[in-house]
């Protein structure tokens, strides 16, 4: 087995589904074995190469968020060891890249938190004034830094799908949809769970872009998922401020007007740009050299922001 695992094969474990990026396992009735593998995904498709060393990467540093953020909000860690969960022939496949977790109803909306104008917000701008129907004065420029951070809520795109952008109160309606059968009786409705993810979203992103300004480091947005135990508890889930997640920016490069160099997987849809791909499946190969590129930025933003040596 190599550190570019493209797909975990464990047979000790019931395989519930394959992610773009994440594949899981039940263990008992109550547990999840999240597996992140070298996947790498761009305009929500899974593309035919995989990053060495990424699924590593990004299960490192969303352990160490969930362990940094927990006073924010409970999150979806149990504290026990991957590998005493599978075969002994398994353990390999889980070391360093997986999380035994708790099994809880996710939201079925993406939290995204926008720090900065940029991306797909600054095409929103451009066009509307507006970024996700949120209302912006005139006169911001590319990357530029909001007062404050806003909640632009999208949703859950399946595979070959793209994430729609929805409102706030298009997300309190499928929240309380989604929820409606295990909220029953737990005095919690769709719209109040929706109201504490965006409040949770924001804090969130608040406390981890603070720390990373001690870092060098900028967090332009980032997305989080959350979910849900029986009784209507809200918990952080999936991973949290990884590269997959964030756009990342090296503080020491930023300037306003400009769009900034990145840590993250911009760097993967940038070339997708450059390419003449309708963005549907299937997605194009990549260059060796942006492959060995992006795994070298992947890397560098995870023993940056948690000031560890990455062990592979």
């Amino acid at each position: 087995m190599t550190d570019a695992l493209f797909e975990s094969t464990i047979k000790s474990l019931p395989l519930l589904g394959r992610g773009k990026v994440r594949d899981i396992y039940a263990v008992g009735s109550d547990k999840l074995l999240i597996v992140t593998s070298d996947r790498i995904s761009a305009f929500d498709v899974i593309l035919p190469d995989a990053i060495p060393g990424k699924g590593k990467v990004l299960a490192q540093m969303a352990d160490f968020w969930f362990d940094r953020l927990d006073y924010i909000i409970p999150n979806q860690l149990t504290g026990i060891p991957p590998e005493t969960v599978v075969a002994a022939d398994e353990r390999e496949q889980v070391r360093g890249r997986a999380l035994v977790v708790k099994r809880l109803q996710p939201l079925p909306i993406e939290a995204v938190v926008r720090g900065y104008l940029i991306g797909s917000g600054w095409k929103d701008y451009q066009a509307t004034g507006a970024v996700c129907g949120i209302k912006l004065p005139a006169g911001f420029k590319l990357a530029a830094k909001f007062p404050e951070p806003i909640f632009t809520p999208a949703t859950k795109a399946e595979q070959g799908d793209h994430d729609e952008n929805i409102s706030f109160e298009q997300a309190q309606r499928d929240c309380g949809a989604a929820l409606a059968k295990i909220l029953y009786g737990t005095g919690k409705n769709g719209a109040q769970i929706a109201t504490r993810a965006r409040d949770a979203a924001i804090a969130l992103y608040s406390a981890a872009a603070d720390y990373a300004a001690t870092r060098g480091i900028i967090i332009a947005d980032t997305k989080f998922e959350f979910g849900v135990d029986a009784a209507g508890t809200l918990h952080l889930i999936d991973e949290a401020l990884t590269p997959d997640s964030s756009r990342f920016w090296p503080a020491n490069a930023y300037c306003e007007g400009s769009n900034p160099p990145s840590y993250d997987k911009q760097y993967v849809r940038d070339y997708l740009e450059t390419l003449n791909w309708n963005k549907k499946a299937p997605g194009p190969a990549l260059p060796a050299e942006v492959v060995a590129r992006t795994a070298a930025k992947y890397i560098e933003a995870c023993e940056v922001l948690t000031g560890r040596k990455f062990v592979a």
